[in-house]
């Protein structure tokens, strides 16, 4: 989707909006950055989304999580990863089946192996917001994974780093 269409949708091209100035500005920002770099980022952020939304639910920790990881890693302000976040969990609401494996495959021609490790440590870190990994969380990093042709060693590895919070292992 455009972002001339957000804009449009989100009513920030209204001239005489001044209570909007703000969101105007990110969107500007973001309508400046380099396409290979916004569909870098739109596919990370739709990614962490996928994980946080598998239960059925995002909740407020987990849109924080996103929200700063997005932040870090696209070297974005607050403002710009919170809309970026918000747009990648409303696709995962609106197109999440269809479109799941396309944006896999579209982050996994733009990033290095590293870049997908990263992901990775991310995904995880989305998932373990509420101390616990859900099935359906992990289910979707395993897909993920497969996705971006993840090494088993390293997802193993991963794995391993979260392995008090995986389903089924008690913390005792």
């Amino acid at each position: 989707m455009p972002l001339k269409s957000i804009r449009a949708w989100l009513g920030v091209d209204a001239p005489d909006s001044k209570d909007v100035a703000p969101l105007r500005d990110t969107l500007d920002a973001l309508d400046h950055m380099e396409p290979e770099r916004a569909r870098f980022l739109a596919s990370f952020a739709y990614l962490l989304g996928r994980v946080a939304h598998s239960d059925q639910h995002v909740s407020p920790e987990e849109t924080r999580a996103m929200e700063a990881l997005v932040q870090q890693e696209g070297h974005l302000t607050a403002d710009q990863a919170m809309v970026v976040t918000q747009l990648a969990k409303t696709s995962n609401l609106l197109f999440g089946g269809t479109a799941n494996f396309l944006i896999a495959r579209e982050f996994s021609a733009l990033a290095s192996y590293e870049q997908k490790l990263s992901l990775m440590r991310c995904l995880f870190a989305v998932s373990v917001t509420d101390e616990s990994i859900s099935l359906a969380e992990e289910g979707a990093i395993h897909k993920i994974a497969r996705e971006l042709g993840i090494d088993q060693p390293d997802l193993v590895q991963l794995r391993v780093a979260h392995q008090r919070h995986l389903p089924g292992i008690s913390n005792r």
